[in-house]
């Protein structure tokens, strides 16, 4: 694996992430834990083969599971060409904001990538 960060369109740090980290090592027993803990925290039927994961960004693979392929945020990040949602002149928009609200560290690490942009 890259030691570089891999960052999704809507902030969420990619490589620290148990589903890329699993689906990148191999690691069966990540992925099976990961599944059953957001079955837990989501309240959704998620099997260990829904846990797959190469990275948001387009040039990092092309395994995504399914939400992630249908991510509006994804989606319209893709459309505008933007490496994710701080590049973007309407940041932070409507769906963004709603998509973060649960998940405070990618908006986070999304400010932090604006305000770099304006130096």
């Amino acid at each position: 694996m890259s030691s570089k960060a891999i960052i999704a369109f809507c902030g969420i740090v990619c490589s620290a992430c148990p589903a890329y980290i699993g689906t990148q090592t191999g690691d069966q027993d990540l992925i099976k834990r990961t599944a059953e803990k957001w079955a837990k925290e989501l309240g959704l039927p998620i099997t260990p083969e829904e846990i797959v994961c190469d990275g948001c960004p387009p040039g990092v693979g092309t395994r995504r599971n399914a939400w992630c392929r249908e991510c509006p945020v994804r989606s319209c990040a893709v459309e505008r060409k933007h490496e994710n949602c701080a590049h973007c002149d309407g940041y932070p928009c409507e769906t963004l904001s709603k998509f973060v609200a649960g998940i405070p560290e990618a908006r986070s690490k999304l400010d932090e990538i604006r305000a770099s942009l304006k130096r």
